[in-house]
C-alpha cells in the first residue's frame, strides 16, 4: 500500500510517487522492501530481516534513518510481538511489516485523526501514538489488579497470591524495557543527525519522548507498588508464622511442668511418697500447676 502525505492520507501507486517524486508512505512486506528502497534511492548497510527485530531503536545511515519496532501485544505482553522495520529519507517513509499491524494503525488514523500526516513528522507522530497510547489502558488494568491483590492481602483472601502477582510483574518488566527503548528512539529522531526533518516539525518527537517518559515512570511506579504488595504479603506470612511459633512455645511451656510431674511419678519407686494414692494426687497437682501457668501468662499478656 502507498499513501500520499497530506492532511488526508490518499491511496496511490508506486509509479505515481516515483514519477512525481511526491512525499509518500509505503507499507510493504519483507520480500518487497529491497526493491522499493532501491527505487527510492535509500541505501543501507547490511542485511535486514524482520525476524532479527528484537527491540526498538533508530540508526543513522548514510542517506536515511533505519529503525526497528518490537511492540508487545496487549493480549500477550510476554509472548506476542509486532515487529516492524522503518526507513526514512527526506521525502519518503517505508514501513516493512509482514502482518497487517501497520495497515490497521493507518486505518485508525484515516478514520479518527483530522491532520493525518501533512508532513512526514506529523505522520510518524500519528503512527507512533496509534500504538503507544494503547499501553495506557493496559497499565491502568495492572494498577487495578495490584490494588485488588493488596486489598486481598489485608482481608485474608490471598490464596494463590504468587501465581497472581508474578505474571503482572513479568509483564511490567517487559513494558519498562520497551518504554526505555522508545524514549531512546525518540531522542534519536529529535537529534536528527542527517537533518531529514524540518526544525519546526521536530517538536513532535519531543512530545513523543515526554509521553514515553511518562509511561516509563508509570510502569516503574507500578513495579515498585508490586514490590510493596509482595512485601506486605511476606510480612503477613511472617507474622502468622511468629504467632504459630508463639502459640507452640506457650503450649510447650505450660505442659513442661506436667511432663516433669508425670515422669517423676511414673518411676514407681517402692518407697515413693503418695505411691498408694498417687494417681488422684498427680491429677490435682497437674491441674494446680496448669492453672498457675495460665494465670502467670495472662498477667504478662502472653496469652
Amino acid at each position: 500500500m502507498v499513501y500520499l502525505l497530506g492532511e488526508q492520507l490518499q491511496e496511490t501507486t508506486t509509479d505515481y510517487v516515483l514519477k512525481n517524486n511526491t512525499p509518500a508512505v509505503f507499507i510493504v512486506n519483507e520480500t518487497q522492501y529491497s526493491d522499493i528502497l532501491k527505487e527510492l534511492k535509500m541505501s543501507f548497510e547490511g542485511e535486514r530481516r524482520i525476524a532479527d527485530v528484537t527491540f526498538c531503536k533508530m540508526e543513522t545511515q548514510q542517506d536515511c534513518l533505519y529503525g526497528t519496532l518490537s511492540i508487545p501485544s496487549l493480549i500477550d505482553v510476554v509472548g506476542l510481538r509486532y515487529r516492524l522495520m522503518i526507513f526514512i529519507n527526506s521525502k519518503h517513509i517505508v514501513i516493512v511489516d509482514n502482518n497487517d499491524f501497520a495497515l490497521r494503525i493507518i486505518k485508525d488514523i484515516r478514520k479518527k485523526v483530522f491532520n493525518q500526516g501533512d508532513t512526514k513528522e506529523r505522520f510518524l507522530f500519528n503512527f507512533i501514538v496509534g500504538f503507544m497510547n494503547r499501553g495506557t489502558n493496559l497499565l491502568e488494568d495492572f494498577e487495578r489488579d495490584l490494588m485488588v491483590l493488596d486489598d486481598d492481602v489485608i482481608h485474608d483472601k490471598d490464596q494463590d497470591f504468587q501465581n497472581r502477582l508474578m505474571p503482572i510483574r513479568k509483564q511490567l518488566l517487559i513494558l519498562r524495557n520497551y518504554y526505555e527503548q522508545l524514549a531512546d528512539m525518540f531522542k534519536e529522531l529529535e537529534e536528527d543527525e542527517n537533518m531529514l526533518f524540518s526544525e519546526n516539525q521536530s517538536r513532535y518527537f519531543g512530545v513523543l519522548t515526554n509521553r514515553a517518559d511518562r509511561l516509563l515512570d508509570k510502569t516503574t511506579h507500578l513495579l515498585e507498588y508490586s514490590i510493596q504488595v509482595q512485601n506486605a504479603y511476606h510480612d503477613k506470612i511472617t507474622a502468622e508464622q511468629n504467632n504459630n511459633m508463639q502459640f507452640l512455645t506457650i503450649i510447650s511451656t505450660i505442659f513442661f511442668p506436667l511432663t516433669l510431674i508425670t515422669s517423676w511419678y511414673g518411676m514407681n519407686f517402692e518407697n515413693m511418697p503418695e505411691l498408694k494414692h498417687g494417681y488422684p494426687f498427680v491429677i490435682v497437682l497437674s491441674i494446680i500447676v496448669l492453672t498457675i501457668c495460665i494465670i502467670i501468662f495472662k498477667k504478662k499478656k502472653i496469652i
